[in-house]
């Protein structure tokens, strides 16, 4: 549960603490004394948006801390530091900074986190009903939303189910509407890849063929250049008609330093090296000689080297820069072929899908439709009975579940009707119920949905708006009955709802001629009862106003 709440510059706050404890804690004060900031602040714990407006005039920063007892919520503990923070002592603290300029910070158990992170910590803490939560109920989805709150396990897990099921439909759906949509366009698709790998299939390149034939091609169209060159070199190497060559020059060479290698070392090397290149040079003559007889003009095989190689040209122009890329254009083109001309039974396949998930989410939406309605029932006789002990002892609650369309969230339209008078029709709450009547539809919800609900903490803000007399009694009565099991925190103005309170908090507002600022005040019995004198009378040492107070305290005190 809250410990305690710490508020510093928010509003007409200037620092205040809140120390909290189990049952119902009642917040009282005057109109303007702020006691709506108190429900303020725990929207900035819970993640709410930051208004820098909410500032108190002057300040740089307000700030907002609440202190958790973990207790037994283990999850709670595991969000805690899953985002960093740390459960000291079975406690955490959470706070939000709101500066001036807009700028907010929150942290969790110390450490900095962005405000999604405290609002995914927090939120399963509080349940937090105003005004505005009284509007949000007339709204179908948080109609149908409180059903299957209270319709528990089955309902969850039917929804469940059904969400899965509707998620998969559509997801099948669109890929099967996509598929057909292309059918046009992949066929275009596959003849013009079956095109080119017919093209290539004819021709059959080899990998780096195209390399091998213009290597080819250069060889056999300068075949008698190449031979000119090649017997003019073998000439100049060793000559046929006697005439000067290399070879006979570095024989010549050779002789003329054997004939003194014994009188120098030196001499007798040059004279080996020498020796080295005459056999050198003889091979490389024999070797230009051989490559002379080989080279041969052939038209025919340069015309066929040509052809087949502009062959492979027209291929690269098309498919890839070079025959290794056609080649792997190829393998790409193939395995794309396969899937398209899968194209059919694909439909096929996605056909059959999408109906079967089709039958399968009939049946699931008549489940959840038949879990909801047994809720429904139930829920409705809790309502009306809690609707009777608050003081509408003729009102009906009556709860439609209407079949729809499949939609995400069920094959339901769920609406809550209320006969708020004996004999007269049931109507939707926007239509049928008043301000105070729809305040004790919400409380009645409430009481009945606690039993369901994982939420430790209930705030509720002024939800008692419109409710009077007797009525109000038996408001107070029902807020107690539920911070039997939760912790409950009230903003009221009825005097019948304070007197239930097992802490009553005032806030006190105090005017110094330029600021107004506030702080928060647990009343022992005296002050209660001047309190709620001054709620009943606008008095707070009227004698009748005292006595009925403590008329009230002593009702409230007897309701076990």
């Amino acid at each position: 549960m809250i410990e305690e709440i710490r508020i510093s510059q928010l509003g007409v706050i200037d620092a205040s603490s809140l120390e909290l404890g189990p049952g119902l804690t009642v917040i009282t004060g005057e109109t303007g004394a702020g006691k709506t900031m108190v429900v303020t602040a725990l929207g900035l714990l819970l993640g709410g948006r930051a208004d820098s407006g909410a500032v108190r005039t002057g300040a740089k920063q307000a700030r907002v801390e609440g202190v958790i007892r973990v207790g037994e919520l283990t999850h709670f503990a595991d969000a805690v530091e899953e985002a960093g923070g740390e459960v000291e002592d079975g406690v955490v603290v959470l706070a939000r900074n709101v500066a001036a300029e807009g700028r907010s910070r929150a942290f969790v158990g110390g450490a900095s986190v962005p405000v999604a992170t405290l609002t995914e910590v927090a939120q399963p803490l509080v349940a937090v009903h105003g005004q505005s939560d009284q509007h949000r109920l007339l709204l179908p989805r948080a109609q149908r939303d409180a059903l299957d709150r209270f319709g528990g396990a089955p309902v969850a897990a039917a929804l469940g189910t059904y969400v899965e099921l509707y998620r998969e439909l559509a997801q099948t759906t669109r890929e099967l509407d996509a598929v057909v949509a292309t059918a046009r366009e992949r066929a275009r698709e596959a003849d013009l890849l079956r095109f080119g790998l017919t093209e290539i299939e004819e021709l059959d390149p080899q990998p780096g063929e195209d390399v091998t034939l213009a290597a080819d091609e250069s060889r056999l169209g300068f075949a008698d250049t190449l031979r000119t060159a090649a017997e003019q070199a073998r000439e100049a190497l060793s000559s046929d008609t006697g005439g000067a060559d290399a070879l006979a020059t570095t024989s010549a060479a050779r002789g003329f330093l054997d004939g003194v290698r014994d009188h120098d070392p030196e001499a007798a090397g040059l004279a080996d090296r020498l020796a080295e290149i005459t056999y050198l040079v003889s091979d490389v003559a024999a070797d230009v000689a051989s490559y002379a007889s080989r080279v041969e003009t052939d038209p025919a095989q340069l015309a066929a080297t040509s052809e087949r190689r502009a062959a492979l040209v027209a291929l690269t122009r098309k498919y890839g820069d070079t025959i290794d890329e056609v080649l792997g254009w190829a393998r790409d083109a193939s395995l794309r072929l396969l899937d398209l001309d899968s194209t059919d039974e694909r439909i096929a396949e996605l056909t059959a899908r999408r109906d079967s998930l089709a039958t399968q989410l009939t049946s699931s939406a008549a489940e959840l439709s038949s879990a909801r309605r047994e809720a429904a029932g139930r829920l409705e006789r809790e309502v009306t009975d809690e609707l009777t002990l608050l003081a509408m002892p003729h009102a009906v609650v009556t709860i439609d579940v209407t079949p729809v369309e499949p939609a995400a969230h069920g094959a339901d339209d769920v609406a809550i009707l209320l006969a708020a008078k004996a004999g007269s029709d049931a109507r939707p709450l926007s239509k049928g119920a008043s301000g105070g009547e729809l305040s004790r539809v919400m409380l009645a919800l409430e009481v009945s949905l606690a039993g369901t609900s994982p939420v430790p903490t209930f705030v509720f803000d002024e939800v008692d708006a419109g409710v009077g007399g007797a009525a109000a009694v038996e408001v107070g009565r029902r807020l107690a009955q539920l911070a039997r099991t939760a912790q409950v925190l009230v903003v009221t103005h009825l005097p019948q709802v304070a007197a239930y309170a097992d802490r009553h908090v005032l806030v006190r507002k105090s005017q110094d001629g330029t600021v107004t600022s506030s702080g928060l005040t647990v009343l022992d019995d005296a002050e209660r009862e001047q309190e709620l004198s001054r709620m009943l009378a606008g008095l707070a040492d009227s004698d009748t106003a005292l006595a009925h107070a403590r008329e009230l305290l002593e009702v409230a005190r007897a309701r076990d």
